[in-house]
């Protein structure tokens, strides 16, 4: 099949290495020339415009948004709105909020353009492993452009479906990543709990995940890469206890709140992560000056030492 890609970064363009690779014929464009250049050189066509990439493309149109979630997709998409013809889709695959995607679909649809948009799951290991995808929109639109899933997909029967109507796969991606979120951190907190004991028991916390790998219940891909990391580095002492977040953990948690649909170990994760990111906390600081004060405990002042 033909099919636009907008959007060379990590994901877009190991994407368009997969599609080429599939078979699939990719018109390429980014605001990056040598990202185009990069993609070009392993065989897709290059273009120099969005209106120079749906040229090149044979109707009914397809083309893969890409691009950060907010206000560059909705330039993309606007652009694509005034250039495409009925019939045509686009395929949204970032991580867009679904409220966002539901009115960005109600634009395109009365110009008779149909819109797709794919969760996509699979980071930087898509290009090999094939990425999870959960795609909401038109059904038929869907069954169209399915060789598409299939291929970007770990397999042409596995990794991907239709989950509903437009807005349903980005609403779908936001929920897997919020228990992303929550399995990440219990993984961090189970391991944290052993390397305290460490002393005590001299453990070995990189063979002790390689043996949860095998017939373990907690066993999963989140741990195949918790082994690769505790084996380049047992101590992580080449990191910063410093978490970030895409926003998607967030989103998950104020839809709980507004559905009234308790979460509350996705929750705690994502208030983890903003913790990790504070020095020396004004809560915490004034959880050691309330103990001072109504018991006299003893505080650590800042600037001295235990001496």
């Amino acid at each position: 099949m033909e099919i636009g890609m907008i959007g060379l970064g990590r994901m877009g363009a190991n994407m368009t290495q997969r599609l080429i690779a599939g078979g699939h014929t990719v018109v390429a464009y980014d605001r990056d020339a040598a990202a185009v250049a990069a993609s070009a050189s392993g065989g897709a066509k290059a273009a120099e415009t969005v209106g120079d990439l749906t040229a090149r493309l044979s109707q009914p149109r397809a083309v893969w948004v890409m691009v950060p979630a907010g206000a560059v997709t909705d330039a993309v998409i606007d652009e694509l709105a005034d250039i495409l013809d009925p019939d045509d889709a686009v395929i949204d695959g970032g991580n867009a909020n679904y409220k966002d995607t539901m009115l960005r679909g109600q634009r395109l649809s009365e110009r008779g353009i149909h819109l797709l948009d794919a969760g996509t799951s699979g980071g930087i290991w898509g290009l090999t492993e094939g990425y999870s995808l959960m795609v909401g929109g038109d059904k038929d639109t869907f069954r169209r452009l399915e060789p598409i899933f299939q291929t970007l997909a770990p397999g042409p029967d596995r990794g991907y479906s239709h989950v509903g109507p437009v807005g349903a796969g980005h609403f779908t991606k936001m929920v897997h990543n919020g228990v992303e979120y929550a399995l990440m951190q219990a993984y961090a907190e189970g391991f944290e709990l052993m390397q305290a004991k460490q002393h005590e028991f001299d453990l070995d916390l990189p063979a002790i995940a390689r043996t949860w790998q095998y017939g373990s219940v907690v066993r999963s891909w989140l741990l195949d890469l918790a082994v690769r990391a505790l084996e380049d580095d047992p101590g992580l002492e080449s990191l910063a206890a410093y978490v970030d977040d895409s926003g998607e953990g967030r989103w998950t948690v104020n839809e709980s709140v507004e559905l009234a649909v308790p979460t509350p170990a996705i929750t705690a994760a994502l208030y983890q992560r903003f913790r990790s990111r504070q020095e020396e906390p004004f809560g915490s600081r004034l959880l050691a000056a309330l103990r001072n004060q109504f018991g006299g405990h003893a505080v650590r002042q800042v600037g001295h030492g235990d001496g």
